[in-house]
């Protein structure tokens, strides 16, 4: 099969592209780099998670934690005591979007600067 140019550079583009969207359906949305960065920080528990995040509403939390869960990004982890402990903990594969994070938190702060001369 011969490829022309222009099909060529749209399945390069193509290839690049889905990587990419794999990613951005895994981390996207307002809260979920949120909830990571504050359960990296040591918050651990529900409560301090949410109490953590400013304007986080307890059913979007309880919501994308499990999405999180679901793609290996934190552990649920449940202490059989009394009162029962839950806890949430960062994977080793979440810790892997670390650089991610720290490229976005500088971005961020330039974008800061630029749009709004903080």
């Amino acid at each position: 099969m011969i490829l022309t140019e222009g099909k060529t550079k749209h399945i390069e583009c193509l290839e690049q592209m889905l990587p990419i969207r794999d990613a951005l359906d895994v981390i996207s949305g307002k809260w979920k780099m949120l909830i990571l960065t504050s359960i990296m920080h040591g918050n651990r528990r529900f409560k301090e998670i949410e109490t953590s995040i400013p304007k986080i509403n307890p059913k979007v939390l309880s919501k994308e934690l499990k999405d999180m869960e679901e793609h290996q990004l934190i552990k649920r982890v449940v202490h059989d005591e009394y009162p029962v402990l839950i806890e949430y903990i960062a994977t080793d594969y979440s810790r892997t979007l670390k650089s991610v994070m720290m490229e976005l938190h500088a971005w961020g702060v330039n974008h800061r600067k630029k749009i709004l001369g903080q």
